[in-house]
């Protein structure tokens, strides 16, 4: 930018003695094209230049997000089950407590991780077809919306058998109401982009919102999470947590971890450089058309 702005002054001001000293009009007049060529060339080739630059330090610096990103989300998972089978004795599916150990760990792998991976997939593999992207990208998510629904079964199981109301807690509403806003987000997915039926302008307008609506269920996801995770600790550790017990250390490095993997994947899908060009075949999974969103994710 600053390139372009030195060579723009410096060719105006160029132009502007040239016609200042000309002596004829015509000399003047052809002073003036020849200067605006040079000043249309040059800021073309600034231009040029800045994009290159862009694009090669996108280059290098997105294999490094990615795999931060997936180093990240198997951190997450190491940590949940350190925390609840170190400190909370492991996992069962009995009625008791190691039953609810499954909960946690089931939604922060299904509603984070692996929901994580799904909305990453347009971005990591640019080149696969449009057609294949959709069939994995819709599988990612139903393998996410099955193994939450194992640890949403598991902690009303628990719950039945210890006597525990369920759905009174702020994290139960939250949770609840993420899983269901998934299933709805997947099934219009699926009716949008998978089957036969829409039209591309159809599809071309719900496009934006289905990509909104899957950034903002992973924020609301992981800000679940961490209710959870607060809710979990004062239920288990309340007397010790204020004097930095192993558990809440634990428990906390976790939060920071779900923190840290919702940036990285909200960085990396929302940034311009980072986009999916577009594919000569843009189609549906059972339909030929041609698409109409260039910018799809």
């Amino acid at each position: 930018l600053s390139l372009s702005l030195s060579l723009s002054l410096s060719l105006s001001l160029s132009l502007s003695l040239s016609l200042s000293l000309s002596p004829s009009p015509s000399l003047s007049l052809s002073l003036s094209l020849s200067l605006s060529l040079s000043l249309s060339r040059s800021l073309s080739l600034s231009h040029s230049l800045s994009l290159s630059l862009s694009l090669s330090l996108s280059r290098l610096v997105f294999p490094g997000l990615v795999g931060m990103s997936q180093a990240v989300g198997v951190a997450i998972v190491v940590v949940t089950g350190v925390w609840l089978g170190h400190h909370h004795g492991g996992f069962a599916w009995d009625g008791s407590a190691h039953q609810f150990n499954v909960h946690p760990l089931c939604m922060v792998l299904g509603m984070v991780v692996l929901y994580g991976d799904a909305v990453l997939l347009y971005r990591v593999f640019p080149r696969e077809s449009k057609r294949n992207l959709k069939i994995l990208h819709g599988s990612i998510h139903l393998l996410a919306l099955l193994v939450s629904i194992i640890g949403l079964v598991a902690v009303f199981n628990f719950h039945r058998v210890s006597g525990i109301p369920d759905l009174y807690s702020l994290h139960s509403w939250c949770g609840v109401l993420t899983v269901t806003l998934f299933l709805v987000q997947w099934l219009m997915g699926l009716g949008f982009f998978l089957f036969p039926g829409a039209s591309s302008w159809l599809r071309e307008w719900y496009l934006p919102l289905h990509a909104f609506f899957g950034l903002f269920l992973l924020a609301v996801s992981i800000a679940t999470c961490l209710t959870g995770i607060t809710e979990k600790l004062l239920f288990s550790i309340m007397e010790t947590y204020s004097l930095r017990a192993p558990e809440g250390l634990l428990a906390n490095s976790l939060a920071l971890l779900l923190l840290l993997f919702g940036g990285l994947v909200g960085f990396i899908v929302t940034r311009e450089e980072f986009r999916r060009p577009p594919q000569p075949e843009e189609e549906a999974l059972s339909v030929h058309f041609t698409s109409l969103t260039p910018s799809s994710p």
